[in-house]
């Protein structure tokens, strides 16, 4: 079994910066792509940023230029640094991973998610 959790989330006001991070645990032999996906009350999840075990990175048009995504392999972490954050950026984001487990198989795990408020 593979365990994802996240953390550095908060409360910040606009135009102010918070890092995310995920850790993956467990059963793994590889992770290939992760991703930080957001929901907003309201609203469906949305892809936030992705990268994959190359570091090929892509994002959401709406934060390009503001966040940024990256990966420690040896600590099994994706970060996601947000700068700049708006309002609008305000949203429960959520990790998933892409892994390889001791199975054999590759399944997709999800986070419990990280609340991430920004009030202007």
């Amino acid at each position: 079994q593979v365990r994802l959790v996240e953390s550095g989330g908060g409360s910040v006001q606009a135009g102010g910066s918070l890092r995310l991070s995920c850790a993956a645990s467990g059963s793994i032999l590889r992770i290939n792509t992760m991703t930080w996906y957001r929901q907003a009350p309201g609203k469906q999840r949305e892809l936030v940023a992705a990268i994959t075990s190359s570091g090929s990175t892509n994002c959401a048009d709406s934060v390009k230029g503001r966040f940024t995504i990256s990966r420690d392999d040896a600590e099994n972490t994706v970060y996601l640094q947000m700068n700049s954050l708006k309002p609008e950026d305000t949203a429960v984001y959520y990790c998933n991973a892409d892994v390889l487990d001791s199975s054999r198989f590759t399944y997709a795990y999800w986070g419990q998610g990280t609340q991430v408020t920004v009030s202007s």
